[in-house]
């Protein structure tokens, strides 16, 4: 589809993922053991024949730019198109962040006017699914659309996470809601956005910052043709630590709803060069996911393990996260915790113990274990959940070698340990 640009919305801070986003986008974060989150979207942009691919970058880009260097895994490297990373610039007569979505679009609106598609297609970066876009396309042709927004039918206790949509029987979009306590709505905007070029343009002549509230829901209430286009596969909005974990490790089970072994429309990464699987005379993986350059001589159950883990003899891991190069020494115990990577557990240490809830304001947490980047869980160390240790912690955080329930250590600067 020569004549379609996407653009993927990627410079949200994620703040409800903690210290997993601290120096990371959240479309840069590890997924299902080998995956970055992005490589959902673009991957999707494969597979459906776009070709000119924009990213939207702002918050800790620099990882997000490694990963997606030139776009070749994508077939995205290309002289004519291809993909290109976006972010904020100054120049004498302009110089901000992105102060929102609708913003970060107005600021790159000279690229897209140098190529002047037909149309743009707005994506989130934070998004996991496969779907055919054009399908959406199609709906958008027929209907002669302004503007189609892809929705799914969510559980009506989830409204508050989601733009909530109606629509009239021609599926033509009546009101807009966004993340309304509750709803009678029964379909949650995904997310994706095909505009008219001219039409989403001339909305932006304004400079709106929210491309919902100032751009979408403006045109639905002037009676703009706004139709809805209805997606029945498998969606989720990892933007939280629970939907993250739960879309993880769903995918270990038996049936998982996300097929990521279907050939027909593969997920698409820029592969780690690592070597084989090391598996040990006293190792145990039982429904588990295990990448390249792992070497298991504990026990595995229901986790994800990503590259270059090394899991000590006697160790245990259980429900949990492992990010790529993180070292379990022996006789470790980790249950219903993240684990960002190059972070360290000695031995006989014990991550995720306990059962209490914590407090009110910790629920964002979903009663887990967080452990950011580099940090050191001490040997017979113990951190009750739930809790959450910052980018680079050290064993002088824990007293009396002891994180009790519902701590937050934040994070620790690398200056602050120059002499």
């Amino acid at each position: 589809m020569r004549n379609v640009m996407a653009l993927i919305l990627s410079g949200g801070g994620g703040e409800r993922l903690g210290v997993l986003s601290a120096e990371r986008a959240v479309s840069a974060l590890p997924f299902g053991g080998k995956y970055r989150v992005i490589d959902f979207s673009l991957s999707n942009c494969c597979h459906s024949g776009i070709g000119q691919v924009g990213v939207l970058a702002q918050h800790a880009p620099a990882s997000l730019n490694d990963h997606i260097g030139a776009g070749r895994p994508w077939d995205l490297d290309r002289r004519q198109g291809g993909v290109v990373i976006l972010q904020p610039y100054q120049t004498r007569q302009h110089a901000g962040w992105y102060r929102g979505t609708a913003d970060a679009i107005t600021q790159n609106w000279d690229y897209l006017e140098e190529r002047r598609p037909d149309r743009v297609l707005v994506l989130s970066g934070d998004h996991v699914y496969r779907m055919d876009y054009r399908a959406l396309f199609l709906a958008h042709e027929q209907r002669g659309a302004s503007v189609t927004l892809a929705v799914t039918r969510v559980p009506a206790d989830q409204s508050r996470r989601f733009g909530m949509v109606t629509t009239d029987r021609g599926g033509r979009v009546r009101t807009l809601e966004e993340k309304p306590e509750r709803s009678s709505a029964t379909h949650a905007s995904m997310g994706i956005y095909l505009f008219e070029f001219d039409v989403l343009g001339e909305m932006l002549r304004s400079r709106p910052v929210d491309l919902v509230l100032d751009v979408l829901r403006p045109l639905v209430d002037a009676g703009e043709r706004v139709y809805a286009h209805e997606f029945n596969g498998f969606w989720e909005d990892v933007g939280t630590v629970a939907s993250y974990y739960r879309t993880n490790l769903e995918l270990v089970q038996p049936e998982p709803r996300l097929q990521l072994h279907d050939t027909r429309w593969p997920i698409l990464t820029r592969d780690e060069e690592r070597p084989a699987v090391v598996v040990g005379d006293n190792a145990s993986i039982e429904q588990s996911l295990v990448a390249n350059g792992c070497r298991i001589d504990g026990r595995v159950q229901r986790s994800i393990v990503f590259p270059g883990v090394r899991i000590g003899r006697g160790a245990e891991i259980v429900d949990s996260i492992l990010m790529a190069d993180t070292i379990i020494e022996p006789g470790a115990r980790i249950t219903r915790a993240i684990l960002d990577k190059y972070a360290r557990v000695g031995e006989n240490a014990v991550v995720g113990e306990g059962e209490d809830p914590g407090p009110p304001d910790l629920q964002w947490l979903a009663g887990l274990v967080l452990v950011g980047k580099d940090a050191w869980v001490p040997p017979g160390g113990r951190v009750l959940r739930p809790a959450s240790i910052g980018v680079g912690g050290r064993y002088e955080d824990f007293k009396d070698g002891v994180v009790p329930p519902g701590t937050l250590v934040g994070n620790r600067r690398w200056y602050e340990e120059l002499p």
